[in-house]
């Protein structure tokens, strides 16, 4: 767009006019995304504003975005909080890369249907091209779709004839920092009060501010300069707590901003500076330094997840997207950076507006969205483009720079913010290289990491590595927690050097003697392979007896049944011994769709189930969602304590026909052995009794025989009242992991807490007690679902609790019915005693040592 040109833009639909800071949405009200106008819509089809390019199709259709003459970005959002909706209600009439004129139909929705599922039709038409176009009149009033004159745009000036030109690599120095500011105001010394220091957080918030101020601004620390709006060059002075800095600065506010970043920094940066880490302060990324290896091939480290696995070695790296290093036009590759850097910039925008009252969350997004914007980076990008190379390859070796500055910091928490700095980048990245596909590795392979997510370590068991090896990380990340889950032996604080081992060399990974052997020798290999058929020979036979009942040595029949959520996982499990279905998460058929699935796609899901199992029993529990299991299509009112609020049965009274149409289809479904139906988060008699009068509803309408109805013990009041409880009920199912959660206050998805999360804790236990006993006297049956029923250490005190039904993770199945054949009930009553007057989860567990344990 020429300094003369200008962009009109016509109505997209029809309605009065809203200012966009009247928008009841923080993120348009606030101008996250870009400056605007709103509309009331009182039509219900979009038409396109001007002559454009259909560059992005939102897959929930309720967004899209356009690119129009002179490099002008336009989004169309219709309706606030849309997206959950996942496209329901919405008809896309263009699809991404169509050329479209003004006037052009591009969706089309249902208002009436939005309006009973959505807060707001209001739409939003913003201008995201900000750093190049600015709106320079709108419309008020009332507007007409395709005729109304609805904004025009225009270039947003720039005094870039007198700018010095950017510096080559040669004079700038890739990692220098800026020069320092020679001519103006400098402060006394400040000290830096945060307890951690200058890291992420409160460098963004210095650097922030600092933007706000026409000056060049450096911060000084013991004879080096950082550039004080670049969070990375503020991170990288390695700023400790009780460093003593001096801020300079030159220019017209260089007075004003000497003397507002010198508050801040005295003041924290926005920490609170009296909570001082305590005792139990999360452990830094970077785990214990590695211990030294006399054998140069063997790398050592710390045991994440234990376990034994051979394989070659597969390398992944978040910025390892193939590219091209040689670029086309200069300016052209610009470009691309600067559209790469604003889809990155709206995408984290947005997820800081959907963090909600998750604070700390909010606060990583935020910080993440100034690196993005950290000049330091972006003038590295910009020089090697200017030299010839793509938008890409520069962004790449930019990003790396920071990073491996970041990451030799002494501090450790300011070294693991090079993480951050890598996430940033291959957020980027994937907008530069044209995709976001992860990854693959080849299966059996051991995958060495500089970090590794939570959500990686689910990808890579997916694809079949046999192990996994990263050099950042600790033993109570959620990574590591999900690799012992998934029984995938995993090794962190591994040396760095490892990281050049070439693709594809041998190596075997102990994790149980938390080390990776490198070239292992012929005879270190038969070793090994030894021990690995050792541990399958045991796993085999352990299978081949599953199919036998689980006894124990004093005739005790305790049944194994299955958690599943599936007709392969049934398959699977009646391979392994199951005797029935005593936990289907019907949950997870709810999730990964735009819309709920209809009654007959669930019926056909349950039969297919109730197929494979044959004669054993099967139960069903209904919809368990809200609080850290949301759906997209299911809007849920806003919480301040979510897993205390609108979840599981609950969701049955806000959404009363998603209840129905499931029980519906459990009615339909025909089990030989029969099957049950179990409600999940019951709190109270009345939940249960209204459950009980809908499903009576349901079955005299269909004309069903009876089924069983039971609940879930997942709430302390249900244990308390099990005597009343026990009346009403035909069976109980312990949920141990939220029954864990609520005895204990202590939120199990914590990452803190997550460590003292355990289900043998004697106030836990003398809940399942309580349960067992009224169930006793009342002849109901009782199991558990919960996790600790597939931990083989605490079959044993379960027994003894009078627990006879364990409901298990298939993969367990086979070694938890070994367990049970080689107990004896009665020792095992002894011990449950035991552990009832015990005052620690860890007391407990020390009684089921090996030594301790009853034989």
């Amino acid at each position: 767009m020429h300094s003369s040109d200008t962009l009109t833009l016509l109505a997209p639909l029809s309605g009065p006019i809203v200012p966009i800071e009247s928008v009841p949405d923080a993120v348009f009200a606030d101008k996250v995304v870009g400056d605007g106008i709103s509309i009331d819509p009182t039509t219900q089809t979009l038409l396109a504003p001007c002559d454009a390019t259909v560059t992005q199709l939102h897959a929930a259709r309720h967004a899209i975005t356009l690119s129009a003459a002179g490099g002008v970005e336009i989004m169309i959002h219709v309706g606030i909080d849309t997206v959950g909706l996942k496209g329901e209600g919405f008809t896309a009439r263009v699809k991404q890369g169509d050329k479209v004129s003004a006037g052009q139909a591009l969706l089309e929705f249902d208002a009436d249907h939005l309006l009973h599922k959505a807060p707001s039709l209001l739409t939003q038409v913003i201008v995201l091209s900000g750093e190049t176009s600015v709106i320079v009149e709108r419309a008020r009033g009332t507007a007409r779709a395709g005729v109304s004159h609805l904004m025009t745009v225009g270039p947003r000036r720039k005094a870039r004839e007198d700018a010095p030109r950017a510096p080559s690599a040669s004079e700038a120095g890739a990692s220098r920092p800026p020069p320092r500011a020679t001519v103006g105001v400098t402060s006394a010394v400040v000290v830096v009060p945060n307890p951690h220091g200058l890291h992420a957080r409160p460098a963004a918030v210095l650097a922030n501010e600092a933007k706000s101020f026409a000056a060049d601004i450096s911060v000084e620390l013991a004879g080096r300069n950082a550039n004080a709006k670049s969070v990375v060059a503020l991170m990288n002075l390695g700023a400790g707590p009780g460093a003593e800095l001096r801020i300079v600065a030159s220019g017209s506010e260089a007075a004003r901003a000497v003397g507002r970043l010198v508050e801040l920094v005295r003041s924290g940066l926005g920490e609170d500076l009296s909570a001082a880490p305590g005792p139990d302060a999360p452990a830094p990324a970077k785990a214990a330094a590695p211990r030294a290896s006399d054998d140069p091939r063997r790398f050592l480290g710390v045991s994440a997840a234990p376990g034994l696995a051979i394989g070659p070695v597969c390398k992944i790296d978040p910025l390892a997207a193939a590219v091209e290093e040689h670029g086309d036009d200069t300016e052209v590759e610009l470009a691309r950076l600067q559209k790469a850097l604003m889809h990155t910039r709206i995408e984290l925008k947005q997820l800081v507006a959907t963090s909600g009252k998750r604070v700390e969350q909010a606060q990583i997004f935020s910080a993440h969205l100034t690196m993005l914007d950290d000049p330091e980076i972006i003038t590295r990008a910009e020089v090697a483009i200017v030299e010839g190379k793509s938008a890409a390859f520069a962004w790449r070796e930019a990003v790396m720079s920071s990073y491996r500055e970041l990451a030799r910091q002494s501090n450790p928490l300011l070294a693991a913010r090079a993480n951050d700095v890598r996430d940033v980048g291959g957020r980027a990245l994937r907008h530069l290289a044209g995709g976001d596909d992860a990854q693959a590795v080849p299966a059996g392979s051991l995958v060495v990491a500089e970090t590794l997510t939570p959500s990686e370590v689910v990808r890579l068991e997916g694809q079949g590595a046999a192990g996994l090896v990263s050099v950042l990380g600790g033993t109570t990340s959620h990574a590591a927690i999900l690799a012992r889950s998934l029984g995938v032996p995993y090794l962190v604080g591994a040396p760095a050097s490892l990281l050049a081992t070439p693709a594809g060399a041998t190596a075997v990974l102990d994790a149980d003697a938390a080390a990776l052997l490198l070239h292992p020798t012929e005879a270190e290999l038969d070793a090994y392979r030894g021990r690995l058929g050792a541990r399958q020979a045991l796993r085999a036979k352990q299978e081949a007896a599953a199919s036998e009942r689980a006894v124990t040595r004093d005739g005790v029949h305790v049944a194994v049944l299955a958690n599943i959520a599936s007709a392969a996982d049934a398959r699977k499990a009646v391979r392994l011994g199951a005797e029935g279905v005593g936990l289907l998460r019907t949950e997870l058929m709810f999730f990964d769709r735009e819309t709920a699935p209809t009654e007959a796609d669930q019926t056909a899901a349950y039969q297919e189930i109730a197929d494979a199992l044959g004669d054993r029993p099967l139960v069903i529990r209904t919809l368990d969602v809200g609080g850290d299991k949301p759906l997209s299509y299911m809007p849920l009112p806003a919480e301040d304590n979510p897993l205390l609020g609108i979840r599981g049965l609950r969701i049955g009274a806000l959404h009363p026909t998603i209840l129905r149409s499931q029980l519906r289809a459990i009615l339909k479904t025909r089990a030989p052995a029969g099957h049950r139906v179990l409600l999940p988060m019951v709190a109270s008699l009345e939940e249960l009794r209204e459950a009980r009068r809908v499903l009576e509803e349901e079955r005299q309408r269909a004309g069903s025989p009876k089924v069983e109805l039971g609940v879930m013990v997942e709430v302390p009041s249900v244990a308390i009242q099990a005597d009343q409880f026990a009346a009403e009920v035909d069976f109980f199912s312990i949920g141990t992991n939220d029954l864990t959660q609520y005895t204990l206050a202590m939120d199990r998805t914590h990452p803190r807490l997550a460590g003292r999360h355990d289900a043998l804790h004697p106030a836990v236990l003398r809940l399942i007690d309580a349960t067992v006993q009224a169930a006793r006297r009342r002849e109901r049956h009782v199991g558990i679902c919960g996790a600790v029923a597939s931990d083989p250490d605490a079959v044993a005190v379960l027994i003894g609790l009078g627990v006879t039904e364990l409901s298990v993770s298939v993969q367990a199945m086979p070694e938890v019915k070994s367990k049970i054949r080689e107990l004896d009930a009665g020792k095992c009553r002894e011990l449950a005693r035991a552990a009832l007057e015990m005052g620690t989860a860890g007391e407990v567990r020390a009684l089921l040592s090996p030594g301790a344990r009853p034989g």
